[in-house]
């Protein structure tokens, strides 16, 4: 039996917390800010320094030209990683889920988010492409009843008339989608896959299927192992604008900033190849 000692025990909480929690960037820079204001009351000079860092980073965060280079700096993470080889072509193709939202349709309670539903659309036109088998994965938030993988087969074969084979509803973060949805494909006889996920995510997904041993081959970004993927454009270019605060831009730094922090806290979490409720509860 292995144990860990409470040094251990507290590195994971502290992580946890910082990965997905209130206190992961900008919205730790936005607290910065605050605290620092709130101590200018009683130490000013203190407070001003804090509060002057925390705003400059949020600044920083908001400038569309930041922005723009941490979601391309995540982009390209994905082409580095390393991923399985496999003796034949994908025989299945496996969607990742995303997000998801209250319904505006009479009696369904909640449906796929706009990030699920464009992974959705993607997976889609691929299993008409090549027609193969669907797989989807996401398992159920504890603030609801029903399992993401449930609501993307609802939307793929209702609004999309593509058929799923498997649904993965155990799954709470990503490298549980790939342990998981590996585990289903290799009963199955399937010994690879197409992985249909967003961009920006495609590197901890590439890393979590590696991590667990199942090759899969990228849908989209492009990668130098494969050849395959959808080319995901260049920066925009710069312009006055680039160097001013906008809400669209502070929100891509947070994406970029979550996937970042997420991928280094799962290869300290997962070092040991751990999956189960356990393990997600601290790694959510």
């Amino acid at each position: 039996m292995r144990y860990r000692t409470s040094i251990n025990i507290s590195a994971e909480a502290v992580m946890s917390g910082l990965s997905y929690s209130s206190l992961i960037p900008p919205n730790l820079f936005i607290l910065l800010t605050v605290i620092g204001l709130a101590l200018a009351w009683r130490w000013t000079r203190l407070g001003l320094v804090v509060a002057t860092i925390g705003g400059a980073l949020l600044y920083l965060a908001s400038m569309p030209v930041v922005a723009d280079y941490l979601v391309e700096h995540v982009k390209a993470l994905a082409g580095a990683m390393p991923i399985l080889r496999a003796g034949s072509s994908p025989g299945a193709i496996i969607v990742l889920s995303a997000d998801y939202r209250r319904s505006d349709v009479p009696g369904q309670s909640y449906t796929v988010g706009p990030a699920t539903l464009e992974r959705l659309a993607d997976a889609a036109r691929e299993a008409r492409r090549l027609g193969l088998p669907v797989l989807v994965s996401g398992g159920r938030p504890k603030e609801i009843n029903q399992s993401l993988a449930m609501m993307m087969s609802t939307v793929l074969q209702d609004d999309f008339r593509v058929p799923v084979r498997w649904r993965e509803d155990r799954s709470l973060n990503t490298y549980e989608n790939a342990a998981f949805s590996g585990e289903i494909l290799r009963q199955a006889g399937v010994p690879s896959a197409l992985l249909v996920t967003d961009c920006r995510d495609m590197a901890r997904a590439l890393w979590s299927f590696h991590a667990v041993g199942y090759p899969v081959t990228p849908a989209v970004c492009p990668h130098p192992q494969t050849g395959n993927g959808q080319s995901v454009g260049a920066a925009p270019p710069l312009s006055a604008r680039s160097f001013f605060p906008q809400i669209p831009a502070l929100l891509n730094s947070y994406r970029a900033l979550h996937e970042l922090i997420g991928l280094a806290w799962y290869r300290y979490r997962y070092r040991h190849g751990e999956a189960g409720p356990k393990a997600t509860a601290e790694a959510r």
